[in-house]
């Protein structure tokens, strides 16, 4: 069985949260949890609560009553661009540039 766990409009670029996507991507749950708390990034918490509800999917399942779920692994995982945050910032003589802020849409999907 699998179980998908998505976090949409994260307020992250998605190159920063596909390296710490990277770190966990094909492991067991169990060493997930062991990485995530040591990785010096602001996405890692995120994914972190990410992978225990995708978990926490799973393991509600009938047919997964009985199983750990350390055992459960890390089958995909995937960052895609969310839309932009289109702000301005206040310039020389009265004037506004322009820049965006950028969201992602995050998923991870774990299997028995």
């Amino acid at each position: 069985m699998e179980a998908k766990a998505a976090l949409k409009y994260y307020r992250c670029s998605v190159r920063k949260v596909r390296q710490v996507l990277d770190l966990i991507r094909g492991k067991k749950v169990g060493q997930c949890f062991q990485i995530l708390p040591g990785v010096n990034k602001k996405s890692a918490r995120d994914i972190e609560k990410l992978l225990r509800s995708a978990v926490s999917n799973l393991s509600n399942r009938e047919e997964n009553k009985n199983v750990d779920p350390e055992e459960f692994f890390v089958k995909a995982t995937w960052a895609g661009q969310g839309p932009y945050l289109k702000r301005f910032r206040p310039r020389a003589m009265g004037r506004a540039a322009p820049f965006t802020k950028k969201t992602c849409h995050v998923s991870i999907l774990i299997s028995n």
